[in-house]
């Protein structure tokens, strides 16, 4: 089993006053996931760019890394 480093942006809206994730957005690079992230911005809440380690086989993400934050997010190392 391999994984890989992978780049992902993460949209943040509300709804009943809790955050909400949108759809999320991939990324060739770490500063390509930030402008993406900074042009997004005026249209969330909230808007992060992220560093995730990907499993190959499974696809599950762990070990995200915030890369940049846009307004309001959740902590995804919460959970």
């Amino acid at each position: 089993m391999s994984t890989a480093e992978k780049f992902i942006v993460l949209p943040y809206r509300k709804n009943r006053g809790n955050l909400i994730p949108g759809e999320m957005r991939q990324a060739s690079s770490g500063p390509s996931a930030e402008k993406i992230a900074a042009s997004m911005a005026s249209r969330f809440v909230g808007v992060a760019a992220y560093a995730v380690m990907v499993e190959d086989e499974t696809g599950d993400m762990s070990s995200p890394r915030l890369l940049a934050k846009h307004g309001e997010i959740a902590d995804l190392n919460a959970a």
